[in-house]
């Protein structure tokens, strides 16, 4: 092959491209990786992921330092200097995007920044892919193309975004001045970990989400002992509410919020707001008009090999219709789709085992059916909750709020979902991943010996509690 000659040509650099890169030349195929960030990593690595978590550390670190002396450590009064949080929020970042470039050269994976698109076919039928970057174009030849281009945060009608006081999540990663009174339009993932970050900042911070709960896609519980806690914190929600007008107004913004229940409507002010109200996908300028793939308001069909609707074209990640938006997802699916154009036989994702995390205090880990979906699938159900109050290593490290819950089918005992709303749920759900894959019972669990102490007795006391006979409580 010449220089510019591939059998991948991976578009998006993020957890979805650079590891489908990297399993892709694991496979011996000769891979070319196109960013259009100066960096590697995409919005994961880069405005996402890592550096909102960077930020949730340093508040936990805060929320820490005000409970010291309970530990029997003096410590003084807490301040927080924001420029140093995004000191380290950035060195971190820059960090693990270096080791995203290692990983490129280490597998022989060449990169080209640029905007990528696909710019039809040669006459052998090779896929032409051109990149426009700051020195021109450049077209490459590809047998395969992987479209990973992610997401960018969702703007709506009638709220301008002036980087100042409205702000997308972008925005708020680089904020220099520590907000009064952060309004946050948006109870997902995005805003309510803000909204935790800033709390535990020692900022005013409201709430406002369109649905009746905070967290929606969580089981119903969870998103109640989520509200129950943010509203202990100090943390203003507003429920089944509308974002009817904002106007920005001295020192920051003015927004008229209007409740579902015809209730009267109120106005908030605040310093500043932020837009958290989901993602949109980067498709725009990839060529796909002159093409047979499949699109649907900005996002692409595939089959369950990640596959377009035109020949050795594929897409992941934040682009998918209909699937989850979430970085370990689309690794998923970028591995998947190497394998397949390798002519290997992977197995297809099985959406409901894909666990969703939320990074806030507390934090939320759930995977498979919630209560209410398992009841409208038609299941006879055993559901069984623990508290980590009754934990002991809950109360050693004294962070004794929310639970875990087990829905399993009432038949066999074998388990449906695993809830967890409490300390480190984001590690502990893993645990729930092979229960899972493995069609595995409540008994299995029982019978499965956990270390004391542990946190992850929570899930051993979780499935004596399904089948009714808690031991702890």
């Amino acid at each position: 092959m010449s220089n510019n000659q591939y059998d991948v040509v991976v578009i998006g650099a993020g957890p979805g491209g650079y590891v489908s890169a990297i399993r892709a030349s694991q496979l011996g195929m000769k891979v070319a990786i196109v960013e259009k960030d100066q960096r590697l990593g995409g919005t994961c690595l880069l405005r996402g992921c890592i550096p909102t978590k960077s930020m949730l550390e340093s508040a936990e670190i805060a929320d820490h330092a005000r409970h010291a002396d309970e530990f029997g450590i003096s410590v003084g009064e807490v301040s927080i200097d924001l420029s140093a949080v995004l000191k380290r929020k950035e060195k971190v970042v820059s960090q693990n995007a270096g080791g995203v470039q290692y990983l490129m050269k280490k597998n022989k994976v060449d990169t080209h920044y640029g905007f990528g698109s696909l710019a039809g076919t040669t006459p052998r039928g090779q896929r032409r892919v051109k990149v426009s970057g700051a020195d021109g174009d450049l077209y490459l030849e590809t047998k395969h193309v992987l479209l990973a281009t992610g997401s960018v945060p969702r703007r709506i009608p009638g709220v301008d975004v002036d980087g100042v006081s409205v702000l997308t999540s972008d925005e708020m990663l680089e904020l220099k001045t520590m907000p009064k009174h952060l309004l946050v339009l948006g109870a997902g993932a995005v805003g309510v970990e803000f909204a935790s970050v800033f709390r535990s900042f020692g900022c005013e911070v409201t709430v406002v989400e369109l649905a009746d709960r905070l967290v929606p896609v969580e089981d119903e519980e969870v998103s109640k002992e989520f509200g129950k806690i943010y509203r202990k914190r100090g943390i203003k929600v507003h429920t089944a509410t509308k974002l009817a007008k904002v106007e920005k107004a001295e020192g920051g913004v003015i927004a008229r919020l209007e409740p579902q229940d015809g209730g009267k409507a109120i106005d908030v002010r605040a310093s500043h707001l932020l837009v958290a109200v989901g993602r949109a996908p980067v498709t725009e300028g990839l060529g796909l008009e002159s093409t047979k793939v499949e699109v649907e308001r900005g996002f692409v069909h595939v089959n369950e090999y990640n596959q377009t609707g035109e020949p050795n074209v594929y897409a992941i990640g934040d682009i998918l219709a209909g699937k989850p938006l979430l970085a370990h997802a689309a690794s998923a699916e970028g591995i998947l789709a190497v394998e397949h154009m390798a002519g290997k036989t992977p197995q297809p994702i099985d959406y409901n085992q894909v666990p969703g995390c939320t990074y806030s205090s507390p934090e939320i880990g759930s995977l498979g059916l919630t209560e209410a979906k398992a009841r409208e699938a038609g299941y006879e159900l055993k559901v069984g909750k623990f508290p980590f109050s009754a934990v002991g290593k809950a109360k050693v490290i004294n962070q004794t709020a929310g639970f875990v819950k087990i829905v399993a089918e009432a038949k066999y005992n074998q388990i449906l979902g695993v809830h967890i709303i409490g300390p480190r749920a984001t590690d502990l759900i893993a645990e729930a991943g092979p229960l899972l894959k493995l069609e595995c019972t409540v008994d299995e669990l029982v019978n499965t010996i956990h270390a004391h102490p542990t946190l992850a007795e929570s899930m051993h006391e979780a499935a004596h509690a399904t089948l009714g006979h808690a031991i702890h409580m």
